[in-house]
């Protein structure tokens, strides 16, 4: 028989609720295990001098707890420790940045229990994956990054893949390794705009490529190449942010011929690429020995595990990067990259990335039926649109009217290179916001572009 007897104490509080409570500390304390026999109420009602009535209502509230459980005839038995429950903290739940392109969220509770599985099983190893670990992943992570690469039909040596805290963590450190102050970058003349932060930062110089429909011209290209000696050619390829244009296989094969006479390096960002269900070849399979490729998974399977499979031209190239990226953040978080290699092993991943694909089609056709009218790009894998505003209409009117909308605008200013930025707005379709929202949020902005809502 357990000898064991709660503390009562004179505070106000209800003795059931007293009694309930030192029931669910002791066995969290291990002074109760699973399968301990409790004391029969009435003997515990007498060695605590209080009413039978209240030891059975509080056994009764630790029955309702899920802590013990009763057998007619035999007594009343702890089930051991209480399983904590998770409840959304509402702190967390609303933080999001509405300047970033999101994907949006998956609300499915049979895809979001997969996800959190795949957390709790991670979690069994938390004390090891709070140590200092390779610079840029170990062989079960890579070999699980290896396998995620190959649905862009790649297969490098795992010697060549670094596992990197996020894509824009790795160019930083790759144009550390690469350029000077004053160094040329060549880009997009509509750019991402993260490698414009990073570039301002690291005095790097970027001139922007004339495009087209297909892409960057690769005349243009090799012209740029002669006039300014770049260092590197920076490319968002497929699904490109902010214009969702895609480079066909052709084009790419074009700029690769040109990269390739002058040996001139590409920094391949990948971030989109694994989204389509069939996108064009890496040029990482068209010129691998220039090529760095950066298959960040912000926007595929989650911004918040900032990381990134980039696969580096060579062996050599890739103790670089590592150097370069231990220097400057040490290394990608273990336990964020068991939780990815572990969704990668058992499927979540995939499941994720299909329901990005989808999600963002329905999105994109609510933007498409929305916008009617107006004129937009956009691709159904893409999460979101390329809005070119009408005549009369400011970028800085619409934010200001947009405000509060939860949509996220960005406008062509931060994304433009070469020229002077003119009047067209990123619109995001995705993140925490829900379609009903939306279609209320782009509605709202269709009404306010229509040349009797433009009131100035």
């Amino acid at each position: 028989m357990l000898k064991w007897l709660p503390e009562l104490r004179p505070d106000g509080k209800p003795r059931y609720l007293q009694i309930a409570d030192a029931i669910e500390m002791a066995i969290k304390r291990g002074d109760i295990a699973a399968g301990d026999r409790l004391p029969p109420q009435r003997r515990l009602a007498e060695r605590l001098g209080i009413d039978f009535t209240t030891v059975s209502r509080a056994y009764t509230e630790a029955h309702s707890r899920r802590l013990v459980e009763s057998h007619v005839g035999r007594g009343t038995f702890a089930l051991g420790r209480p399983k904590e429950e998770h409840r959304i903290d509402p702190r967390r739940a609303g933080d999001e940045d509405l300047s970033m392109n999101m994907p949006p969220e998956p609300q499915d509770p049979d895809l979001v229990a997969r996800m959190q599985e795949g957390l709790q099983t991670v979690s069994a190893n938390l004390i090891s994956l709070l140590r200092y670990q390779s610079t840029t992943g170990g062989e079960q992570d890579k070999a699980a990054a290896s396998s995620w690469l190959s649905k862009r039909g790649m297969v490098p040596s795992l010697e060549r893949i670094a596992i990197t805290p996020g894509a824009h963590a790795t160019m930083t450190a790759l144009l550390s390794t690469m350029t000077r102050p004053g160094d040329v970058i060549l880009c997009e003349a509509v750019t991402y705009p993260g490698l414009r932060a990073i570039a301002a930062r690291m005095g790097l110089q970027l001139v922007g490529i004339p495009m087209d429909a297909s892409g960057i011209l690769p005349d243009a290209l090799d012209a740029a190449i002669h006039l300014h000696q770049p260092k590197a050619l920076y490319l968002n390829p497929t699904v490109q942010n902010p214009t969702t244009l895609t480079i066909p296989r052709e084009r790419r094969m074009e700029i690769a011929e040109v990269l390739l006479r002058h040996r001139l390096p590409l920094i391949e960002d990948d971030a989109y690429g694994f989204i389509p269900a069939a996108a064009p070849v890496p040029f990482a399979t068209l010129a691998p020995d220039l090529t760095w490729h950066i298959g960040g998974l912000a926007k595929c399977l989650g911004a918040g595990l900032r990381l990134a499979y980039t696969v580096s031209p060579n062996a050599r190239a890739a103790y670089s990067l590592a150097q370069a990226m231990r220097a400057s953040a040490v290394m990608p978080s273990p336990i964020c990259m068991a939780l990815a290699t572990r969704w990668i092993e058992d499927g979540t991943a995939d499941a994720i990335r299909h329901f990005v694909r989808s999600e963002s089609a329905s999105r994109h056709q609510i933007a498409v039926d929305t916008l009617s009218g107006l004129d937009i790009k956009g691709e159904p894998e893409a999460f979101n649109i390329w809005l070119k505003l009408p005549k009369g209409a400011s970028r800085a009117e619409l934010m200001g009217r947009m405000a509060g909308r939860h949509v996220g605008l960005m406008p062509s200013d931060a994304f433009t290179v070469l020229g002077k930025p003119d009047e067209h707005m990123r619109i995001c379709l995705g993140g925490m916001i829900q379609r009903e929202q939306l279609q209320a949020g782009l509605l709202f902005m269709a009404q306010s572009l229509s040349e009797a809502g433009w009131m100035g």
